[in-house]
Order: C-alpha cells, then sequence, then structure tokens
C-alpha cells in the first residue's frame, strides 16, 4: 500500500510535485535510494526481496510508482508489481509509461496494482484491479491509497486532502513544507486523523518527497528511512539533479557535435568559395593566350 499526493500542473514552475508514504511490512528488506546502474539513469530504493521499486525518477524526468490494491482473482505466482515499476522507469514519457503499464495489466499477471506515472507534459493512474483503466490527470491535486485516483469516499483521500488545502499550494516550498507535516502525522487514540500507519508487523516504511521543476538545479528529493513521525527526511537532493542532469549533458554534447559539424561544414564550403575565383581567372587567362 501506499498513501500518495500529486501536485500536478499548479505551482509556479513546477510541474510535479509527490509526497508518498510507503505501507509495507516491517520485515521486507529494502536498499536505500540511490543511482541505479544501467542505461537510462534512474534514482530509486529497492525491495531486496522481489528487486523491484516502488517509486523512482529518471534522467528523462519521468516519475513512475506504484500502490497496491485489491483485485477479485490473483494469479497462483503473480509477476512483481515492483519489477514493472521498474520496467515503466527505462521508458521516455509518462504517456509511453502508463500505455505500457496498461498493456501489461491487461496480460493478468500481477495482482492489484496502481501505477501513477507523470512528468511535465502529461500524467495518469492506471488503475489495475478488477479492470484495468487509464486515468490521465487534469491539473490540481490528486490523492491516491489503494484504490481509485481521489476516490472521494475514501476517508484517508478526504483527510489528506483536507490538510493539504488548508495552505495555498502556489510553489514547491510551500507544498513540501506542509506535505512534511502532513505525512508525519501520526493517527488520534482512535486510529484516525493521521496519515501515517502504526502497527506490530505492517505500517509506514518511509516517506519520500518530490519536486520536479523545469529547472533542473532546483529539483528536491526527500527521503525518510522510516516512519516520518519518528525519522528525519534525509536531502537526496543531489542525487536527484545528477540524474536529471544526465539528459541536458547529453543533449549539450549532441549539440557541440552537430555544431563542429556545421563549423567543419561551413569552413569548407568556405574555402570551396575562395578557390572558385582562382579557377575562374586561369581559364580567362588560357582564352585570352588562344
Amino acid at each position: 500500500m501506499c498513501t500518495m499526493a500529486l501536485l500536478y500542473r499548479v505551482a509556479r514552475g513546477t510541474p510535479l510535485l509527490v509526497a508518498a508514504n510507503r505501507e509495507e511490512r516491517f520485515d521486507r528488506p529494502t536498499q536505500y535510494p540511490k543511482i541505479q546502474s544501467g542505461t537510462p539513469r534512474v534514482v530509486c530504493g529497492i525491495d531486496r526481496q522481489a528487486g523491484g521499486t516502488w517509486l523512482g525518477v529518471n534522467q528523462y524526468g519521468l516519475f513512475c510508482a506504484v500502490t497496491n490494491r485489491p483485485k477479485a482473482r490473483v494469479p497462483a505466482e503473480p509477476r512483481s508489481r515492483g519489477l514493472l515499476c521498474r520496467d515503466l522507469l527505462e521508458l521516455r514519457t509518462a504517456k509511453e509509461a502508463a500505455a505500457h503499464a496498461a498493456k501489461e495489466l491487461a496480460t493478468g499477471a500481477y495482482a492489484g496494482a496502481n501505477y501513477v506515472c507523470g512528468d511535465a507534459r502529461y500524467a495518469a493512474v492506471v488503475h489495475g484491479g478488477n479492470k484495468v483503466e487509464i486515468v490521465e490527470l487534469q491539473p490540481g491535486l490528486h490523492i491516491i491509497t489503494n484504490g481509485n485516483v481521489d476516490d472521494f469516499r475514501d476517508e484517508r483521500h478526504e483527510f489528506v486532502r483536507r490538510m493539504l488545502t488548508l495552505h495555498t499550494l502556489d510553489s514547491a516550498v510551500t507544498f513540501l513544507a506542509v506535505a512534511s507535516r502532513v505525512f508525519s502525522r501520526r493517527p488520534d487514540r482512535e486510529g484516525r486523523r493521521g496519515v501515517v500507519i502504526t502497527g506490530s508487523d505492517f505500517g509506514t516504511v518511509s516517506s519520500t518527497l518530490l519536486s520536479l521543476p523545469r529547472k533542473i538545479q532546483q529539483a528536491v528529493c526527500q527521503y525518510a528511512p522510516g516512519p516520518p513521525c519518528d525519522n528525519a527526511y534525509d536531502d537526496l537532493s543531489a542525487l536527484l539533479r545528477q540524474v536529471l542532469s544526465t539528459e541536458r549533458s547529453r543533449k549539450c554534447r549532441e549539440g557541440d557535435g552537430e555544431s563542429a559539424k556545421n563549423r567543419e561544414k561551413a569552413k569548407v564550403n568556405g574555402e570551396a568559395k575562395h578557390k572558385e575565383p582562382k579557377e575562374t581567372v586561369k581559364k580567362e587567362t588560357a582564352k585570352k593566350s588562344k
């Protein structure tokens, strides 16, 4: 399970903002988020049990995450939902990722899941319960747990939405500050009015805050390696910026290569133009001699 809030194309200069609490068995082994090997470059944590991930960002600025959800018919040996999330992070765009997730879920090889795919141009949630459905997200605040996105019948949705919208979420700084408090909120004595899930075997095992702005140097990634009410958020922004800079560096190299080719071509053309008058003079001299 997971409790997630996405602020899509609302904050100034920041198309996508995310706050997510991961809910899992406390004894399930997890690798701390880092830049993974391979291409494209991806920053994410790893579920050591199945090898997948629950949330990550790649060098193209694509964000993907998975949450569990109920499903009536689950295969006897389902493929890891986290592995599909890692597959999605190999793609370039959120639209491609959402389409691929829907195609895979339609095979029936997975237990119930929701896949969240977003970038600066497109965002969607792919519901993979008893039926597969792509829900394209419009600009605004969206909440998802273990059911449909923005399910107003879900008390957890409404509590998170109400707490977040006590403030005007018009900037990345405001969203991250408010979300860090909301997603660290313990339940009351009746087990309500909280976002962190506590228990002896199952509950909130980590929390992530993400800001994916248009300017790479302002990107933010913060990670709490446990319930955020008891664990401070570590700043992993340098890792996220390093991953996002990979694509910009590649484009710069390609641009420099293209510029060098253009300069060489211009040089060749220039030399040809300088030679042409000399050839013409030689021909005219030869004609006069005859």
